[in-house]
């Protein structure tokens, strides 16, 4: 079974009177791209978390966010003093033009940079947060997975489709290329005969076969198709039996793609070519769809 790459995951647990919140959103991307944001004061996590994601997920953009709620009552936050003392200070000093009058906002001086500062954990509080925080992380990424994997049901299920489509197409294709020789001597057999009737010539039938062996050959779409049959086998059996498989999908989407379209550049049959057009719709549905598997 294959996963998708878009998935949403969530979870939540407290310790020490702190709440914390984990969120995981993930879309898609070629590589794995882990994008992390973390309240200063769990900074400290940055590279587990980002470790334990690429350990999770093989492909796409990753948005891990952690948020924080004190639900104790004491503050996540200290107030630098020294810090605030100075800059009160240094702005009484400041001379303003007569009839200027002078007020100074605190509140407005909290949000400076280094007014403000997280309040840092000891080593046995960092240690229990981050079990929380790993634990709850673990569980949205699950759920995150779950998502991905249901998506990537219905992903397949689209696939398995479109493959299906091919087949038929290609059995059409079969069965007029097995005429198509042979129509092309008629044609060219009364079209000489119509000639050398004005002419009163006797037509060579050597040179006849020679010409219809000559577009016998430069028509066979054979291997062409025998090709495109083994991708179409590899593109399922891979999504049945890996399910991180979107670049492999996408390499076989590829192929046959390529093969499409040398059968379209040989074959001069009109039939034939609309059933290529066909098959070449669905390999195109294929490759949009295959950009979406991990």
């Amino acid at each position: 079974m294959i996963n998708s790459m878009t998935g949403y995951g969530e979870a939540e647990g407290e310790v020490d009177g702190i709440t914390y919140a984990v969120t995981v959103k993930a879309v898609n991307n070629r590589y794995l791209k882990v994008i992390s944001k973390l309240p200063e004061v769990a900074a400290f996590l940055d590279e587990d978390i980002e470790r334990l994601i690429r350990t999770s997920l093989s492909r796409g953009t990753v948005n891990y966010s952690l948020r924080l709620k004190d639900i104790s009552g004491n503050s996540l936050f200290d107030i630098d003093e020294e810090a605030l003392q100075v800059l009160v200070e240094k702005l009484g000093r400041i001379a303003l033009p007569d009839g200027a009058k002078k007020s100074i906002d605190v509140t407005g001086l909290l949000t400076l940079p280094g007014i403000l500062r997280p309040v840092q954990p000891d080593a046995e509080a960092a240690e229990r947060m981050k079990r929380k925080v790993i634990e709850i992380s673990i569980e949205a990424l699950n759920r995150l997975k779950e998502m991905r994997a249901a998506e990537g049901a219905a992903l397949e299920a689209d696939l398995m489709k479109n493959c299906g489509e091919i087949e038929q197409s290609m059995q059409r294709v079969r069965s007029l290329g097995a005429t198509v020789v042979q129509e092309y001597a008629k044609k060219l057999k009364k079209r000489v005969n119509d000639l050398l009737v004005r002419a009163e010539l006797k037509l060579d039938e050597e040179a006849l076969a020679r010409e219809v062996a000559i577009y016998a050959d430069r028509s066979d779409i054979s291997e062409e198709l025998a090709r495109l049959g083994s991708h179409l086998q590899q593109f399922e059996q891979t999504c049945q039996s890996n399910s991180q498989a979107g670049r492999r999908l996408d390499f076989i989407s590829q192929e046959m793609l390529r093969e499409a379209n040398t059968i379209a550049s040989k074959s001069s049959n009109a039939d034939i070519s609309c059933a290529v057009v066909d098959i070449k719709c669905h390999v195109d549905r294929i490759k949009e769809q295959v950009q979406n598997v991990e």
